[in-house]
């Protein structure tokens, strides 16, 4: 029987996240905003294998730490966008987030010109971020809890040399094996000397009991990377560290309220 053509549906760059109400910025009527200086993309998870259309759920997912994101860089004109994937699944060799990603790279770069990108993504779309890093126009990675399969072929991670790549993971995480995310942290340290990953104890796959910290992490680590403001200690710590220090570091709580 022959196969049955996928339906055509293409991705899309969600609208541009506002901060939020708690920040209001102050404009004069005849002023069109602040420059952007980077562009953050944030990738939603999916399924192993579908082709049905994505899941407006799990974009809802990332909007929260989107706004963060824009709220923590807005002095330094930080635009962020919600990626929309054409299909819910990774389906195999197709890669089709990963595919969505480095398409999304490509669009904000046409809209905003040559700044900077960082990818955030999570489970499955932390997996997608890792794979559209190769973009010449990324210049930071962030993978949460990523999805990282099994299969007979490692996972690539010589298209993360030349980035600044961070990775964190919950010790408790059911649904992704942390270990598996030190292995690729260890293999990419081996190509690229900025590469760090941070462990959350305690922690599930959505990493809700410790969000904030989270946030403010992906947040220090996205700007430094992107606009190269000063990392705070542990980040930079984290990066100096020779494995398997650099690759376990424990993500302290309350990091954020006073980083030093």
């Amino acid at each position: 029987m022959a196969s049955q053509a996928l339906p055509a549906r293409g991705a899309r760059l969600g609208r541009p996240v506002a901060p939020g109400r708690a920040f209001v910025p102050r404009q004069r009527e005849h002023d069109a905003g602040p420059t952007v200086r980077a562009v953050v993309l944030a990738l939603p998870g999916g399924d192993a294998l579908s082709t049905r259309r994505r899941s407006p759920m799990a974009a809802a997912v990332m909007w929260p730490l989107a706004r963060y994101l824009v709220r923590a860089g807005a002095a330094d004109g930080v635009a962020a966008h919600v990626v929309h994937y054409r299909f819910r699944g990774w389906n195999g060799g197709h890669a089709h987030p990963a595919e969505d990603a480095e398409w999304a790279v490509g669009e904000a770069v046409r809209r905003y010109g040559d700044v900077p990108v960082g990818l955030v993504g999570l489970d499955m779309g932390a997996r997608a971020a890792l794979h559209a890093a190769g973009h010449p126009a990324v210049g930071a990675v962030v993978a949460l809890a990523p999805w990282l399969p099994e299969g007979p072929e490692p996972e690539p991670v010589k298209q993360l040399n030349g980035r600044s790549v961070l990775i964190v993971h919950g010790t408790d995480d059911g649904a992704t094996d942390p270990e598996l995310s030190y292995g690729l942290a260890e293999r990419a340290k081996k190509v690229n000397r900025e590469v760090c990953r941070f462990e959350v104890h305690s922690d599930g796959h959505g990493l809700h009991q410790h969000r904030a910290e989270v946030f403010a992490l992906t947040a220090d680590f996205l700007l430094g990377a992107l606009l190269e403001r000063p990392y705070s200690r542990p980040v930079a710590d984290a990066l100096a560290a020779p494995p398997p220090l650099g690759l376990r570091m424990p993500l302290a709580a309350g990091f954020g309220r006073s980083l030093s």
